[in-house]
């Protein structure tokens, strides 16, 4: 008779094959040379690019626009998490890697766990990168250890909760290529937003698309617990006046809706 694993037994075997498969992850990357390096280049590149071309150009509160433009890269780095895992997702599933796991004797939920935890992992070297370039261009945190500490937690938190995203997209597209054609769609939502340029000077329709973003709230909430310039930038939108609860917000919405999602769709895969 076969006996049924507590609730707990069920965790622990849930987070131990969870582990295992971001390993995988880490390993696969590990492979790619060519991941590597993009990995490790495309955040300084980031931060040369807009700070030094665009700074020539725009006038931000504050007067600095490196020190305005940080929070705002952090927040696109943040917000490429649903286009990598989904392609990764779609990749596995289009080349019967996921059948393969669903063959296998391991939790049902360490697949996607395993994608967004490796996710969560290579989002913070990014962050660090970028945050080793921005203090060589002359942007710093001012207020103190404690609250910079908070800015990257609530980086990891919503990250985080859109890589599951990302796994519930990959697991509808099903297909790599169609995934990667798709990928470019996201770039819209961190251009619409306070990110590289203050939305006071928008039409008002687009200033409100911009200001209930979750990328303006969190380049809000991060340029707040920075001590950045821009903060608010005179809006009164209620998650630019409240950005960290916004970011918690918008990262439980996410949770809650894209983790069951996910769970529910590799359950049914291949039926």
């Amino acid at each position: 008779m076969t006996v049924s694993p507590s609730p707990l037994g069920r965790l622990r075997w849930t987070l131990a094959d969870g582990m295992t498969l971001v390993g995988r992850e880490l390993g696969r990357l590990r492979q790619a040379p060519g991941q590597i390096i993009g990995l490790l280049v495309f955040p300084a590149v980031m931060v040369l690019l807009f700070g030094y071309v665009f700074g020539s150009a725009i006038r931000v509160p504050g007067g600095d626009y490196r020190e305005y433009l940080m929070p705002g890269l952090f927040a696109m780095v943040t917000f490429t998490a649903p286009q990598g895992v989904m392609v990764r997702m779609a990749g596995d599933a289009s080349r019967g890697v996921m059948d393969r796991f669903r063959s296998m004797p391991t939790a049902r939920l360490a697949v996607p766990f395993g994608q967004t935890g490796s996710d969560v992992l290579a989002g913070l070297l990014l962050v660090a990168i970028m945050a080793g370039a921005g203090l060589l261009v002359g942007w710093q945190p001012h207020r103190g250890l404690a609250l910079t500490v908070q800015a990257f937690l609530l980086i990891v938190v919503l990250r985080y909760a859109l890589s599951w995203a990302g796994v519930y997209l990959g697991l509808l597209t099903k297909d790599e290529q169609t995934a990667n054609n798709l990928a470019p769609l996201f770039l819209p939502v961190t251009m619409i937003s306070s990110a590289f340029v203050p939305t006071g000077g928008m039409p008002g329709w687009l200033r409100f698309l911009a200001d209930w973003n979750p990328v303006s709230a969190l380049t809000a909430a991060l340029r707040d617990l920075f001590g950045n310039p821009g903060g608010s930038a005179g809006s009164t939108a209620w998650p630019i006046e409240h950005p960290v609860a916004a970011v918690l917000l918008w990262s439980a919405v996410l949770l809650v809706v894209f983790v069951p999602l996910s769970v529910r769709t590799y359950r049914r895969w291949g039926r």
